[in-house]
């Protein structure tokens, strides 16, 4: 796999919506994608440019996208292994977002501003809260803020459902509209209930959904 390049700027060039340029290295020339922002960013032809490389190896080709930062990089490999969001829409998500907006964004549920991003909607901005908040707080604890726990849903409920469980209880909340931080208030409320953390994931979906029916009457 190759995670890094340093050769010489050769080649820039923009296709619809993909940017990228050609790196000359050791005599090989590799085509590199980049987010617009970076794109716009780039040195001058000729010069020299080291970047950290996401490697991606499909049936139909390989493809290598570029990161001046390797916090990019990183960042970059956490938001592609969410289900619905490829390359380009990743792409599109650093090029809107600066890394420390991006992971706040995330973890804090700020929906809106996840939807700047070029294909970005609401579901998939759920989504991107519900699958990667806790492991970006873990990584990249230094650029979250802490917030009241009274307005974001940034720590796991005590007693709340199993790893397994609560990723399908989140998702099917989220499929069925719900926010976030409802979610997080509703699987609070019912753990604080007495429901047994190894109850199954449809116990804990008609509890939530219960406890959201009298919250929202």
């Amino acid at each position: 796999m190759i995670g890094w390049l340093q050769g010489r700027l050769a080649e820039p060039w923009q296709q619809a919506n993909r940017c990228g340029a050609l790196l000359i290295c050791q005599g090989v020339g590799y085509e590199v994608q980049f987010t617009l922002k970076q794109w716009q960013r780039l040195p001058e032809v000729g010069s020299d440019l080291g970047l950290h490389v996401h490697h991606s190896i499909r049936d139909d080709g390989w493809t290598l996208y570029g990161f001046i930062a390797r916090q990019e990089r990183d960042l970059f490999r956490e938001l592609v292994a969410v289900s619905g969001v490829g390359p380009q829409m990743a792409l599109g998500l650093l090029g809107a977002l600066d890394v420390p907006d991006l992971v706040r964004a995330i973890v804090h549920a700020d929906l809106r501003s996840l939807c700047l991003a070029p294909g970005v909607g609401k579901r998939t901005a759920e989504r991107l809260t519900v699958e990667l908040r806790a492991r970006l707080q873990e990584r990249f604890a230094g650029l979250v803020d802490p917030l009241d726990e009274g307005e974001v849903p940034d720590a796991d409920p005590p007693g709340g459902p199993t790893a397994p469980c609560r990723e399908e209880v989140q998702i099917t909340l989220v499929a069925l509209g719900y926010e976030p931080l409802e979610i997080h208030r509703a699987l609070r409320a019912v753990a604080a209930a007495g429901i047994e953390a190894s109850a199954g994931a449809d116990d804990w979906i008609r509890e939530s959904l219960r406890w959201l029916s009298r919250a929202v009457a």
